[in-house]
């Protein structure tokens, strides 16, 4: 990108309410840095504190599970992480996404597919239920408490897009409304 191009960038950035944005590989001083960041910018704004916590929460969430899964997976470029935090039309909006292996994201994506069309008091029935099962210690995933835990703190149900690449690999994209 030129340096022309930035200012270009900065009213994209600006037209589409865009608080923050990253894109490179992801590590757990990294998720840190860009937590405090948005933690202050939420300060900031005068964010009310428990959508400032939902949002807080929500970054943790989306960031570690890349993490996570790039360590667990060893996929070559697993660590790249897109994140954007943005505020359009009264909602805070955090999506985050990375390469996966093509089986995993459809399993994600069939996962929140599956969450998306229960209530508030269907999640949370859902969320007690995981919590009470046993966690397989051969599991190469977590216990799937996150998932449904950003779906209860959404006000919309949590999109999740999966783009096909090269190499049975995907692009899976998660965006949860706050």
């Amino acid at each position: 990108m030129l340096v022309s191009d930035l200012y270009e960038l900065r009213e994209r950035f600006d037209d589409e309410k865009i608080l923050l944005c990253f894109n490179g590989p992801i590590s757990r001083s990294l998720i840190e840095e860009i937590g405090n960041a948005l933690r202050n910018y939420l300060k900031s704004e005068q964010a009310s504190p428990a959508s400032a916590i939902d949002v807080f929460a929500v970054y943790i969430e989306l960031t570690q599970n890349i993490r996570h899964y790039a360590l667990k997976s060893g996929l070559t470029g697993a660590d790249m992480a897109t994140v954007v935090v943005s505020f359009r039309d009264g909602h805070y909006h955090i999506s985050a996404g990375n390469l996966v292996r093509l089986k995993d994201g459809e399993s994600v994506q069939s996962a929140v597919n599956a969450l998306a069309g229960l209530d508030k008091t269907e999640l949370k029935k859902r969320y007690k239920e995981q919590l009470r099962k046993p966690r397989d210690e051969q599991a190469t995933t977590g216990a799937g408490l996150g998932l449904i835990d950003m779906a209860r703190k959404a006000t919309a149900p949590v999109q999740a897009s999966l783009k096909p690449l090269a190499n049975d690999t995907g692009y899976l994209s998660l965006s949860v409304q706050i």
